[in-house]
């Protein structure tokens, strides 16, 4: 399968020359929610280009119990939740098995909050149009409970920018927020990593570093 981005940063610079053509948005008004960690460098590039200030947003995916790089569902990092009922009810998954998947990402949803936030709240999204931006979607578990984030937190407009989606995802998602900005959005869909040529997971301190409000020199990293 051919590459169509270099690496994370350079589908960001990408996706912000179509970010700056949406037509009717005041960008003057916007904010991007970076989804750690791939979103990061992603959202990073966006906002030097466009000068749309970012922030994190902690988002998990509920892997399936034996196949983990399937999502079923997501939480937020304020217990916003949600579970895809057909792929639960078609794996006859228990209710303890899904418990406990839930019980290891909120976990690392509190590690995250406390070592990119430590302790800060998070942006004010009221009457702001919102900008999730993430490097890539196949089931897009993670972006419908971003969503409802952003809805809940009061954005006037919600638009979802990813270099590269799943064909399904995007058409489904486009019926729920005011906009999908998607550079790719291939039929046959594995992996998000099958279309970067560097794909390597970030480190905490890679995340950290790219992060405009950037935590203590002297903070321990929280392994």
């Amino acid at each position: 399968m051919k590459h169509i981005f270099t690496n994370r940063q350079n589908a960001g610079l990408l996706l912000a020359s179509r970010i700056s053509q949406i037509p009717k948005v005041d960008l003057r008004n916007a904010v991007i929610l970076a989804i750690p960690s791939g979103g990061v460098p992603v959202a990073s590039e966006i906002s030097k280009r466009l000068g749309i200030p970012f922030d994190i947003l902690i988002v998990r995916k509920i892997g399936h119990p034996f196949h983990p790089e399937y999502g079923i569902g997501a939480v937020t990092e304020d217990g916003i939740s949600w579970m895809d009922p057909e792929a639960v009810g078609l794996s006859k998954i228990t209710p303890e098995q899904i418990e406990n998947v839930f019980e290891h990402e909120k976990n690392e949803i509190t590690r995250r909050l406390n070592l990119y936030r430590q302790g800060r709240p998070g942006t004010p999204l009221k009457n702001k149009t919102v900008i999730l931006v993430d490097d890539g979607l196949a089931t897009g578990v993670t972006a419908r409970v971003a969503i409802d984030y952003a809805r809940k937190n009061g954005a006037s407009k919600i638009i979802l920018a990813i270099p590269i989606c799943s064909g399904h995802t995007a058409r489904r998602l486009r019926d729920e927020i005011d906009d999908v900005i998607c550079l790719s959005e291939p039929t046959y869909f594995q992996s998000v990593g099958d279309f970067y040529q560097d794909f390597i997971q970030l480190s905490d301190e890679e995340v950290l570093e790219l992060l405009p409000h950037k935590p203590e020199k002297d903070s321990h990293l929280q392994r």
